[in-house]
């Protein structure tokens, strides 16, 4: 949805040939530290050349309010470099380009269908621009011109794209007519579009040094691009595609920055170097706001700030409920450099460190030195508290360069996580030797990802041995103990047979995102259906309530790492199972020790018998929200 956006010609698009960052103020602020707080406002808000307040909205990912200044990721081109195809190439090249066509016009048949489920006018409107964005990718001028450069000057497709581009700029800017001017704009943004697909969407390498207060809006941000990223200078990020529950916006939330995806039309009205609101608490995002606009954001964001502080002074107060049963409290992490943050949010220790971020954005695999000074590191930095590390979960939405990974085409359900490090026990080895090496310096737990069968797991376990045994063979020091082996619980096979591998490992740990991913057949990452994605499915919480009961029958320790696990609306089932491990982002500690500490287990188990009787999620939230209100306000501070 959008509002008051100027009449005339269509808000124009940076030009693809030109710079993409616009300078921001840097300010000194001491409350200032990622998750919004960040606001370069200089003494005249306005831009150069005035512009109407536009408004969307999307998904809301992260929360909080970010005010900053805009830097379109992927919004611009890079240097196109000019070479010669040679003649026995020219052909491929051809098709090189007739692939960036059909790719770009999938992606905007994607955008139209989205369009139309908007409102009736905005989503018309747009609706009928992302359609002459298609008719333009199909047999018109732009694309036969770029087709005969290559074929007859033999030139590569993306230069040909660009010089088709100027010339047909050029002609229409020689007309004196208003509509056929703002058709510019429209060129620009298909060639922008086929340009990125030939690149295949190169990552910035500029994501982790942008100007402070910096608001990132990107059509989209792979895993590894927001790893890039730098809590304390990026104010917020916005994306025109995307879903909640994917990576991206796990990474942001673990980040704590104020996000919002699938915000419609987002690239078409951005320009670099404006103003920009974040809102990700109700997904909304305002680019070019007013002045009143601005001071009503910024008061709001003030609120949110204040109520993360109080929330805060919760550090150092024990998590039990008010019949005192505790309830364990643990950080999951994307990156190392979030380990003080979850030090200052009161964690116990480290629920999931995803091992990930050691292979994203290098072309070499990491070594095994390398691989163990980053965990050392960590483990170091934990200070006694215990460190729980899953090994390699590449695959699926998150590849890494450096494996050389081949997506198939359902990638999620491929060679990924545990499947992967058995087909390539090399990198399996080195990152035990890692763990092991780390495990010295600290109390350390290895966690295996998407098993599915007992013999997934013993071959593991057998893998790791035959490191251990090569580590007493040569001499170097093993850690005493050992570090317990734990199973990732995230596919329903694994649920169902809970009883078998808690014979087999040492502890569980119930991913919740996969598991519902899995249960209910929904890619949590299309956009189509990602609405559906529902974690108070009644499916989802048996395969819990199983997990659970199978683990306190073995006598093993059962936590929850997914995304539910920070939810504080789901605290009081999660207790209610049984679960006494929550392991999640640090920035939702605090509002998750609150509500812990405002609740009775004994009233939870009971919410939570009555909720597994429940034939829909719609019931169960209900019955959720309710129990919530009645706990709302109560003591616990």
């Amino acid at each position: 949805m959008r509002t008051r956006i100027a009449a005339g010609r269509p808000p124009g698009l940076p030009s693809p040939l030109s710079p993409t960052v616009a300078d921001a103020e840097d300010f000194d602020d001491p409350e200032a530290g990622g998750g919004g707080d960040m606001d370069p406002v200089t003494d005249d808000d306005t831009p150069d050349e005035p512009r109407d307040m536009v408004r969307l909205t999307g998904v809301s990912v992260g929360p909080g309010f970010g005010i900053g200044t805009v830097y379109l990721h992927d919004g611009g081109l890079a240097p196109i470099p000019e070479y010669r195809i040679p003649v026995g190439l020219v052909e491929r090249e051809r098709l090189r380009f007739a692939d960036s066509a059909d790719r770009s016009i999938k992606e905007l048949g994607a955008l139209v269908q989205r369009a139309r489920a908007m409102p009736a006018e905005a989503g018309e409107e747009l609706a009928c621009i992302l359609e002459a964005y298609e008719q333009m990718l199909r047999g018109s001028r732009l694309v036969r011109g770029v087709d005969h450069r290559i074929s007859h000057e033999r030139i590569n497709a993306e230069a040909a794209v660009r010089t088709e581009m100027g010339e047909l700029i050029g002609a229409f800017a020689a007309v004196d007519d208003e509509y056929v001017s703002a058709r510019i704009d429209d060129i620009r943004e298909v060639g922008r579009r086929l340009i990125r697909n030939l690149a295949r969407r190169p990552r910035s390498t500029g994501l982790g040094a942008l100007p402070r207060g910096t608001v990132i809006v990107a059509e989209e941000l792979s895993p590894a691009d927001a790893a890039q990223l730098n809590p304390r200078l990026v104010g917020g990020l916005v994306t025109g595609l995307g879903a909640r529950q994917s990576h991206t916006a796990i990474m942001a939330r673990s980040l704590g920055l104020p996000a919002v995806m699938a915000a419609t039309g987002v690239m078409r009205h951005a320009r670099a170097g404006a103003k920009a609101v974040v809102d990700g608490s109700e997904g909304v995002v305002i680019l070019d706001p007013d002045a009143e606009t601005l001071a009503l954001y910024r008061d709001r964001r003030v609120g949110f700030l204040r109520t993360r502080r109080n929330l805060q002074r919760l550090r150092d107060v024990p998590s039990v409920t008010r019949d005192r049963v505790a309830v364990h409290l643990n950080a999951n992490i994307e990156l190392p450099t979030e380990a003080e943050s979850v030090l200052q949010a009161g964690a116990e220790g480290i629920g999931l460190v995803r091992s990930e971020f050691m292979f994203m954005n290098r072309k070499t695999l990491p070594t095994e030195d390398e691989q163990a000074a980053a965990l050392t590191t960590l483990v170091e930095q934990m200070r006694g508290r215990t460190v729980t590390i899953r090994t390699l979960d590449l695959g699926g939405e998150k590849l890494g360069d450096a494996l050389d990974i081949k997506p198939g085409t359902n990638p999620s359900l491929g060679l990924r996580a545990v499947r992967l490090s058995l087909v390539r026990r090399d990198l399996l080895r080195t990152q035990f030797a890692a763990i092991l090496r780390a495990a010295w310096h600290g109390p350390t737990r290895i966690l295996i990802p998407m098993v599915c069968t007992i013999d997934e797991l013993t071959t593991t376990k057998a893998v790791l041995a035959e490191v251990v045994a090569d580590f007493r063979a040569r001499g170097r020091p093993l850690p005493d103990p050992m570090p317990p082996v734990g199973v990732m619980i995230e596919v329903p096979a694994a649920a169902l047979s809970a009883d078998a591998l808690a014979r087999e490992s040492d502890f569980f740990a119930i991913g919740t995102n996969d598991l519902t991913q899995y249960a209910l057949a929904i890619d949590r990452t299309d956009e189509a259906v990602a609405h559906l994605y529902d974690p108070l499915h009644p499916a989802v919480l048996r395969l819990m309530h199983f997990t659970t009961g199978a683990a306190q029958a073995a006598g093993i320790p059962v936590s929850v790492c997914g995304e539910m696990a920070g939810d504080p609306r789901l605290t009081p089932l999660l207790i209610g199972l049984g679960l006494r491990d929550l392991s999640m982002a640090a920035i939702a500690i605090p509002a998750v020790k609150q509500r812990v500490r405002r609740i009775s287990a004994g009233k939870a188990h009971a919410l939570a018998h009555q909720a597994l009787g429940q034939p829909d999620a719609a019931r169960i939230a209900a019955l959720l929200d309710h129990f919530n209100a009645g706990i709302t306000g109560s003591g616990g501070r």
